[in-house]
């Protein structure tokens, strides 16, 4: 395999991540028809997988790097796939709470694993992109799994759509563990210059001790709390407050991921284009600060938004901004950790999807508390302006330019 085949591989492969683990948003009112789970119930459901998918980021990340990403993701994608289809087998609130937090388990080894196949298949001047690249997926992979699930639920039972949705997984899979190498034919040449970050041994537990390793665990748990509404409560959101039929929430729902899409795309070859240029101090940085600003203000509108349109269009906005943070909070991990990659960025991963787990519980607390949502969108403004703070002290690179 060529570089670019293992950045598509992982493309599918974030693609398949986020079918899986967004369907059970629009298969929420069915499922809990059938049942009998109210918002609080489903809202226990959604944070059963984050939970399981925070915790198991660390242990995940050890695997990749000790085992490589070839065993690692071969053997993760197999799992969630099989959770995948268990989630219809469910027959009450425990085990389908059980069975997702095990699909989170499983699927937590994905973007740590991957990062780890980067590290090794692609140098530091194509890292940013490369992140971005395997990012949106994710969010292409969210978005079309609304019209998808819409169009299968009309004529499917969810029992029968969940079982259908494994599928694309054990066959990647497959094909993951025959064709990819966990080190490419040719090894990399070797930096000319070590980053800042790499000076000394890249210790684990040194770096995870250091101040830009804990300010980056803040700032991810503040961009997962952002971006884990749109895999969540957003479609029912958009269905129960602006009177939507499940057809046409699903499309608005598409919006904001698919605005996530191109905010990773654009965020990589931002960071690379900075990376090559007189501000490479800066090229982590400056773009995840510029992405919590747009975060802030997008989310610090939503209350504001009295039509269906209006509220996806600022909502698209805090998305937006909040997916340009990722590309550099994982270029900014392979930065200070070298081959130790995957332990670090599931620690960072571990810390953004406890983000996922609160926000998941957040937003029908606060509706409920307050009669609304605004006081969530607010809490949403406030954070983002934090982590904008926490990214001015997370330098990961030098300020010298490096010949490419």
């Amino acid at each position: 395999m060529t570089r670019y085949l293992v950045l598509a591989a992982l493309f599918v492969m974030s693609l398949i991540t986020y079918i899986d683990r967004a369907a059970i948003s629009s298969a929420k009112q069915a499922i809990g028809a059938t049942l009998f789970l109210d918002d609080q119930a489903m809202g226990a459901v959604f944070s059963a997988f984050a939970l399981g998918y925070a915790i198991a980021q660390i242990p995940a990340g050890w695997f990749a790097d000790r085992f490589g990403p070839r065993l690692m993701l071969s053997c993760v994608v197999t799992l969630w796939s099989v959770f995948t289809a268990l989630t219809g087998a469910a027959t009450g609130l425990w085990p389908l709470l059980a069975i997702r937090f095990a699909f989170g388990v499983a699927e937590a080894g994905a973007f740590p694993g991957a990062a780890r196949a980067l590290y090794s298949w692609l140098p530091s001047a194509e890292r940013g992109r490369a992140h971005g690249i395997l990012f949106s997926g994710a969010r292409v992979g969210a978005a079309f799994a609304f019209p998808l699930m819409n169009r299968l639920l009309a004529v499917a039972s969810w029992r029968t759509v969940f079982v259908l949705l494994a599928i694309p997984g054990l066959v990647w899979a497959i094909l993951w563990a025959a064709l990819f190498r966990n080190e490419p034919a040719t090894p990399l040449p070797p930096p000319p210059r070590k980053d800042a970050g790499e000076e000394t041994p890249a210790e684990v537990l040194g770096i995870l001790r250091s101040r830009p390793m804990r300010l980056a665990m803040a700032q991810y748990f503040i961009a997962n709390f952002i971006t884990f509404l749109p895999l969540s409560w957003m479609l029912p959101y958009l269905i129960e407050h602006y009177r939507l039929s499940s057809a046409q929430a699903s499309y608005y729902a598409t919006a904001p991921l698919l605005i996530g899409a191109c905010a990773q795309w654009i965020s990589g070859f931002l960071v690379d284009a900075m990376y090559r240029s007189r501000y490479r101090a800066w090229s982590r940085r400056l773009p995840a600060i510029l992405g919590f600003a747009l975060a802030a203000a997008g989310a610090a509108a939503m209350p504001f938004a009295e039509t269906a349109p209006v509220a996806v269009a600022f909502f698209g906005l805090a998305t937006l901004g909040a997916e340009l943070t990722i590309s550099p909070s994982w270029t900014f991990c392979l930065d200070i950790a070298g081959k130790r990659s995957g332990e670090v960025t599931g620690t960072m991963n571990m810390a953004g999807n406890f983000g996922s787990f609160v926000s998941a519980n957040a937003f029908p607390f606060l509706n409920r508390l307050t009669g609304g949502a605004a006081a969530y969108f607010g809490a949403v403004a406030v954070l983002s302006a934090i982590a904008a703070i926490c990214w001015t002290g997370m330098g990961s690179v030098s300020s010298e330019r490096r010949s490419v």
